[in-house]
């Protein structure tokens, strides 16, 4: 395994779910939000808690990479990638829209829309990984 393409991966996938949090959730679905202040922090709220946010989406992009890295087949970046982040995102939008339609006070509209936020995002983490992982030299596979 190459420990500086993982970190390296992590950085690029963290990068890109910010941006990517930015505009889906922090824009898109601001107004659905909206309708549930006792269950989303809105605002300035939200704001003071991003700092411990974004130290989690490190971790989690760091442990993706790592499983990405383990997963690896050989194949190019690209492919493998996609494949990669589509698995992710089916697993992270059936258990993301099922738990939160589950546990939180929020209608099937939002819980859908959070569900295929959740599967976009995380394909397009994984395909991120995919492209900037690189195996280290003389690796296996």
């Amino acid at each position: 395994m190459n420990y500086a393409r993982i970190a390296l991966a992590a950085v690029a996938a963290t990068v890109v779910d910010a941006v990517y949090g930015f505009a889906v959730y922090g824009t898109f679905l601001t107004p659905e939000f909206e309708r549930y202040p006792a269950v989303y922090r809105l605002g300035d709220d939200g704001m003071a808690h991003l700092p411990l946010m974004f130290a989690g989406i490190f971790v989690a992009m760091c442990m993706a990479a790592l499983v990405y890295a383990k997963g690896y087949e050989g194949g190019s970046g690209a492919s493998e990638g996609l494949r990669f982040g589509v698995m992710l995102g089916l697993l992270m939008a059936f258990f993301f829209g099922s738990v939160n339609y589950g546990t939180l006070i929020i209608g099937r509209k939002l819980a859908l829309e959070e569900a295929a936020a959740a599967l976009v995002e995380w394909t397009l983490v994984g395909m991120v990984i995919g492209l900037v992982y690189k195996p280290a030299q003389g690796s296996p596979r």
